[in-house]
């Protein structure tokens, strides 16, 4: 068991190697076989003894600025905040004012609702948490309107979209982070001018806690001292970004997740017509996986794909039968078409968070640090509303900074439904109507291609040399050239992510077939049983919402094989692209405006 020092340490800075080695030990023996929780809260409180050392120390720390944009999401929101104020109580970052405010942690909450009583309940939650000590500022819609009429002069259409005046909201995540940053400049000239600031974006529904597996299911806790390790990291590295990722729910949408949960629910109704009903279910040792393993097409982005369908975590306490766990999943299938994945979880693996510093790809919007100086990097693109817009950001940043830009071992809890409705609160291209067992994707499937196509065109553009003014300065001699360039490398992409997705489509058909073979079979136990009637309802809606998403007839499939609709994404594309470098001198003016006094 870790101690602290038998001996006193007069000079400050040999008290505080001695915490930092106590910290150490701790934290080796948190992590060893496992999780260990009953040292957690000694770790915590080691960590608490360590700030009151460095509080001499408070000029030469960082300002963490938490930027949170939230549409419709008041109980993500609170969530979210909660453990805000869990992480500062646990880890004490930067200690706390004669008026018990942290005094090194702020958030700005960018509020993108258009539900007025959303908006009543999201700034009535600021203002709670501004009172327990978290200084919050509420940055709403006619916040935002007035920032941006001072910049009325400079065309910022290309970066924050084009919005009727009464009608400001769910204008989405990338153009909502495009206005938050450019208060971000303006705070940065003014409020905290003498701090050492560092940006913090996130998404409501994540939370400052891992997910870990333990040998009774999954545990959500506070194990990770975020803003210690990034101060750290920022002060003793030539860093201008740095993202995490996220555990829990996967970061991506269900139109690129449906078949390898398709084999999952096939290998578990596999499983049941090979055992009793009433048998104890076989919990399995650790669901989920690594990077990218809810992922269809993880091949894409350098990742190996799963081997075998995962198993199933029977959420019900005890021991319980085959038959229970039956049911229970069934009750978790229709959460995969609002975000989660049952099978597939991301848990938390330990690995020290300054050592695990390394030259990054991907932003993840949701998770990611930044200096004041990167602020002259907007999301690109953002009017578009592509998913993906993270990893095309971080192609471009890549390329621009090269080891400037990094990732860490940070990553957040993501939740994307709400435990009481098996919904997320707000999304935007999924329709889930009361009256209807339908769920329709559409919207947000043609986004996620679109966004694949827009990704792997910048990977291909960026080895031209974009974002420089021009992609190849010594070859390109005419701007009609450079836009041939663009335009060739987007066509072609469409067809070959076309061309993969059908590949696919084809292979989840397939498994819908095994899945209704095996669903529908009479010699299953499970159509034997009137009390599993209900479940094997919830089982063939399941099926029903991949048939009409995924199948022959989909609607989804249907708007991406559209020839205008594809081409009109292509030339909204091939301008956003070509317009990023006069986007870039446009947003320089608009920090420019804000960064002077009289703004």
């Amino acid at each position: 068991m870790p101690s602290l020092p038998t001996c006193r340490l007069a000079d400050p800075s040999e008290q505080i190697a001695a915490q930092l080695a106590v910290i150490a030990r701790f934290e080796a023996a948190l992590w060893d076989g496992g999780f260990n929780e009953n040292l957690l809260a000694s770790y915590q409180s080691a960590w608490r003894r360590l700030e009151a050392l460095l509080e001499p120390q408070a000029t030469e720390r960082h300002h963490f600025v938490i930027i949170i944009p939230v549409a419709d999401s008041p109980v993500h929101l609170r969530d979210c905040l909660a453990s805000l104020l869990e992480l500062c109580r646990a880890y004490g970052y930067g200690g706390q004012d004669a008026q018990g405010r942290w005094r090194k942690v702020s958030v700005l909450l960018a509020d993108d609702s258009s539900d007025a009583r959303a908006i009543e309940r999201q700034r009535a939650i600021a203002a709670e948490f501004d009172a327990a000590g978290l200084s919050t500022q509420y940055f709403g819609l006619s916040e935002q309107l007035a920032l941006m009429d001072t910049l009325s002069g400079i065309d910022l259409t290309g970066i924050v979209g084009i919005h009727e005046r009464d009608d400001f909201g769910h204008k989405g995540q990338a153009m909502m982070r495009n206005i938050a940053y450019l208060k971000c400049a303006e705070m940065d000239a003014k409020d905290l001018s003498e701090e050492h600031l560092l940006f913090y974006t996130l998404d409501a529904d994540q939370e400052f806690k891992v997910k870990v597996a333990t040998p009774a299911g999954g545990r959500e806790v506070c194990a990770v001292n975020f803003l210690y390790h990034l101060d750290a990291i920022f002060n003793h590295a030539e860093v201008d970004v740095l993202t995490g990722k996220v555990v829990g729910d996967p970061p991506v949408s269900p139109a690129v997740m449906a078949g390898n949960f398709l084999e999952d629910v096939i290998g578990f109704l596999d499983e049941m017509a090979a055992v009793e009903p009433e048998q104890p279910y076989r919990q399995p040792g650790k669901t989920g996986g690594g990077d990218a393993a809810y992922h269809d097409m993880a091949d894409l982005f350098g990742f190996k794909r799963a081997d075998s369908a995962y198993r199933y975590r029977c959420a019900l306490p005890g021991t319980p039968g085959n038959a229970d766990c039956f049911a229970d999943f069934s009750t978790r299938l229709n959460r995969f078409f609002h975000g989660e994945h049952p099978t597939r979880v991301t848990w938390f693996e330990y690995a020290e968070a300054t050592t695990s510093v390394q030259p990054a790809r991907t932003v993840y919007t949701g998770n990611y640090v930044f200096r004041p100086a990167a602020l002259s990097w907007f999301i690109p693109y953002a009017p578009l509303r592509l998913r993906m817009s993270g990893p095309t950001m971080g192609r471009l940043l890549q390329a621009e900074l090269g080891a400037r830009f990094v990732s860490a071992n940070l990553p957040m809890l993501h939740k994307r439904t709400l435990a009481a409705t098996g919904q997320s609160e707000f999304r935007p291209g999924v329709l889930d109507a009361v009256e209807s067992p339908v769920i329709d994707l559409c919207g947000e499937f043609e986004r996620q291609f679109h966004g694949d196509v827009m990704l792997f065109s910048m990977q291909r553009l960026t080895a031209l040399g974009y974002p420089a003014a021009t992609l190849e300065a010594a070859k390109l001699e005419t701007a009609k050239l450079e836009t041939a360039t663009v335009d060739a490398t987007l066509s072609a992409m469409q067809l070959e992510m076309r061309a993969t997705y059908r590949a696919k489509q084809s292979a989840i058909l397939d498994r819908l077939t095994h899945l209704n073979s095996r669903l529908h079979d009479p010699a299953g136990w499970w159509n034997q049983d009137a009390d599993l009637a209900p479940a094997c309802v919830r089982f063939a809606a399941f099926a029903a919402n991949i048939e009409h998403n995924f199948g022959t007839a989909s609607p989804c499939y249907a708007r991406i094989d559209d020839l205008a609709r594809r081409e009109d994404w292509r030339a909204r594309q091939s301008a956003a692209i070509l317009d990023l470098h006069a986007n870039r001198l446009r947003w320089e003016q608009a920090l420019a405006v804000l960064r002077t006094p009289s703004a």
